[in-house]
């Protein structure tokens, strides 16, 4: 009889590791409290649109690739994705506009067209940004770094050998504005923060690493939208043999002694030799675990920022608009600041994500689907629902003003989605994104580890634990957590 393994949780981290173990010889069984996988990358219908309703930037594709190579399949006779011509367009609220071509010298040179910065300073950036993922993802991203045996590796003696290139001291807008001239240009990279959810005026310049992602090795696109990485990773689950189980919640996990003996559903009791959690740290401990001590040292660590969303069917198809779209504030420490207060500015940047430019059933003819984001502070029992007035308010002047229309006018269809109802559908603590910030240069040394000392057989993955939130880093975290877990005898 196979060993069972157990996976809570079906983000995107809890399907790899769900896909991993099965590989690896266990009887698999994944539990989603929701009736659909996914996690924050879901999906959401209205007016004859289709929306993502989280993530919507692909970065380094090979990671979901590996997962079907790993299941011994052709990813693309299952998956498929495009290489985009640009990652972003940006506005400011002075008329310029800059497309960051994903092409980086086509890059370098729009930048110096539309900013005035030398070209050989970005490239010069961007080398810098590429040398620097080079030092640190084999020990940062891709390995359990807070293990001791992984500072005897190679890789670690050559980070302690260039440890002043890591900018480990000196924040992010401290290195970006020591490197470039046009304030443009130096808000475009400092953006990249709010990647996992921090202030580039505090968070650690090793964090430039990020912008090496997108302008070195490429931004992408699911064929079908990023609902479909899902999808696909879902279909390979099942034919690697794992039992998904959605709409039963897990109500406690057992223990005894220093192992984890199962997990209790309303069905009953599920013994496993493997457990695996890719829940929330917080409420992982508080409510699964019943061990309030480290849900509360987890919560001593500042929370990252949340998100307010409003996710428009639009009556009218924009031009101007990309895949992705940046209307940046004109006041960015100031936007920073009142995050830190718990507070929205009046002058938010706003993300508009329109994923029919490239999937173009997403919104009939004529129409448009807007994703439209600004970042938040975490839910700290501020009043949401003044803030979303004030915001909706607020974004439908900014994106009005840039694009020179009314654009409430075109709206004929609208769902929003507050910290709240990411903390109800996700239970991402406080609705914070990515669990803690990374607003201290010491932040990667306390997120919460993949596996925990005191249990030998209870696994972390997902975005509230090493390596971090956001796709790439769920999907390193579950190769991470089941490399580490022996092959099913």
């Amino acid at each position: 009889m196979k060993q069972k393994a157990v996976v809570i949780g079906a983000g995107i981290g809890g399907m790899a590791a769900a896909i991993r173990l099965a590989v690896k010889g266990y009887e698999t069984h994944l539990f989603e409290k929701n009736s659909e996988t996914g996690g924050k990358i879901g999906e959401l219908r209205l007016d004859d649109c289709r929306f993502d309703t989280g993530p919507s930037l692909f970065t380094l594709p090979g990671l979901v690739d590996d997962l079907f190579v790993l299941a011994g399949e052709d990813p693309r006779q299952h998956f498929s994705y495009i290489p985009l011509e640009s990652s972003c367009r940006y506005f400011w609220d002075d008329g310029t506009l800059l497309n960051a071509w994903t092409d980086r010298n086509r890059f370098a040179g729009e930048a110096e067209r539309v900013t005035g910065e030398p070209r050989a300073n970005v490239l010069g950036f961007l080398d810098e940004c590429a040398e620097l993922y080079d030092l640190t993802a084999g020990i940062f991203i891709f390995s359990p770094f807070y293990q001791f045996d992984n500072f005897r590796k190679p890789e670690s003696l050559n980070v302690a050998r260039n440890f002043r290139k890591l900018n480990a001291f000196s924040t992010m807008h401290g290195v970006i504005s020591r490197r470039f001239r046009s304030p443009g240009l130096i808000q475009l990279f400092d953006r990249y923060a709010t990647y996992n959810g921090s202030s580039p005026y505090r968070a650690p310049g090793t964090l430039n690493v990020i912008a090496h992602l997108e302008h070195n090795m490429g931004a992408f696109f699911p064929a079908g939208g990023m609902r479909d990485i899902i999808e696909k990773l879902e279909q390979l689950a099942i034919r690697c043999g794992v039992n998904i189980q959605k709409g039963v919640e897990v109500l406690s996990v057992t223990k005894e002694g220093n192992l984890v003996t199962g997990i209790e559903t309303a069905g009953g009791f599920m013994p496993a030799r493997v457990v695996v959690s890719d829940v929330d740290v917080i409420p992982f401990y508080r409510k699964l675990m019943k061990e309030e001590k480290p849900a509360r040292r987890q919560e001593k660590q500042e929370r990252s920022t949340s998100a307010l969303i409003f996710y428009w069917s639009m009556n009218r198809r924009f031009g101007e608009l990309d895949l992705h779209n940046i209307f940046f504030s004109s006041d960015y420490p100031g936007e920073f600041r009142a995050l830190r207060r718990g507070e929205v500015t009046g002058d938010p940047t706003v993300y508009v994500f329109a994923s029919s430019r490239v999937v173009p059933g997403d919104a009939p003819e004529g129409k448009d689907n807007w994703f439209v984001m600004i970042n938040v502070p975490y839910d700290r029992g501020q009043d949401w629902n003044s803030i979303v007035r004030s915001a909706r308010k607020n974004i439908i002047e900014k994106i009005g003003r840039r694009l020179g229309c009314p654009v409430e006018e075109y709206i004929s269809a609208e769902h929003i989605l507050d910290p709240r109802d990411i903390e109800r559908l996700t239970a991402s603590h406080r609705g914070a994104l990515y669990g803690s910030s990374s607003n201290s240069r010491f932040a990667a040394f306390r997120r919460h580890p993949n596996v925990r000392r005191k249990y030998e057989n209870l696994w972390f993955v997902g975005g509230s634990v090493h390596p971090g939130g956001g796709i790439p880093l769920c999907l390193a975290s579950a190769k991470i957590a089941c490399d580490m877990i022996p092959s099913a005898g």
